[in-house]
């Protein structure tokens, strides 16, 4: 398989596993970048070939504008994914407003014709739940202080301060493109939807995250982990064996 341009712009495999039978396909939180996905990677590549989506404004891709409009964002990446996810069965992963990218990709691959194997959304409540957020009209100082407050104690998911704020107007984008997105309640896809969602992430409440449900005709499971939004980080290892066994299943 010949990797375009374009694809790999978007989507980076970090462990190739040309050999396995299916794939899984990660979408980082707002801020977040591919290779926040890389222990996932490493981890799995025995079941699984896993891509990280790569959104502009960012690492590599820092100097593209970001973008502000997530119903654009999962045009583009599904432009990208679109050859990839036709070769072999998919799964995709999100977590944040990757939950919801992810989700948004998935109403995408459907109506082409295609049938994801299952979505996995995590820390995000379901998408016809909003909540009045303008995170992306704060100040720089103020957004630093939203990233910390999701973050907890564990200040190495903001990584080098310093270049979180050459990459802010990129977080910028991503706050907005997420909490200016709307989707009425009756909009579904037909993959299997589970839901990871932290005890005590003050982004999803349990009621948020079971309001998934109505978002897929497809079977539903919720699962409730110990932790805050970044749950999917102290929770690795449970996450990642959940991810395993569902991919060995499937492969």
């Amino acid at each position: 398989m010949t990797t375009s341009t374009e694809e790999s712009l978007w989507a980076r495999c970090f462990h190739p596993a040309p050999a396995a039978p299916v794939r899984l396909f990660c979408f980082p939180h707002a801020g977040g970048s591919a290779s926040f996905y890389f222990p996932v990677s490493a981890q799995l590549s025995s079941v699984a070939e896993v891509f990280a989506i790569q959104y502009p404004g960012r690492q590599d891709r820092r100097k593209e504008a970001g973008v502000s409009d997530l119903a654009t964002l999962a045009d583009q990446v599904y432009d990208a994914l679109r050859p990839l996810l036709k070769e072999r069965p998919s799964t995709f992963f999100g977590h944040s407003m990757g939950a919801t990218l992810a989700f948004e990709v998935a109403r995408r691959f459907e109506a082409d014709g295609g049938d994801l194997v299952r979505l996995f959304a995590s820390g995000r409540r379901a998408p016809s739940r909003v909540r009045d957020e303008a995170v992306h009209r704060r100040s720089d100082d103020g957004i630093v202080e939203e990233l910390k407050l999701l973050a907890g104690t564990n200040t190495a998911l903001l990584g080098d301060e310093e270049i979180l704020r050459m990459i802010l107007p990129a977080i910028r984008s991503d706050y907005q493109a997420i909490e200016t997105y709307r989707c009425p309640p009756d909009v579904t896809v037909r993959a299997p939807l589970t839901v990871l969602t932290g005890d005590r992430d003050p982004k999803t409440s349990l009621d948020e995250a079971e309001a998934w449900r109505g978002h897929t005709t497809g079977d539903f499971d919720l699962k409730v982990l110990p932790g805050g939004h970044f749950f999917v980080s102290s929770e690795a290892p449970a996450i990642i064996d959940l991810l395993r066994a569902h991919l060995a299943a499937n492969g």
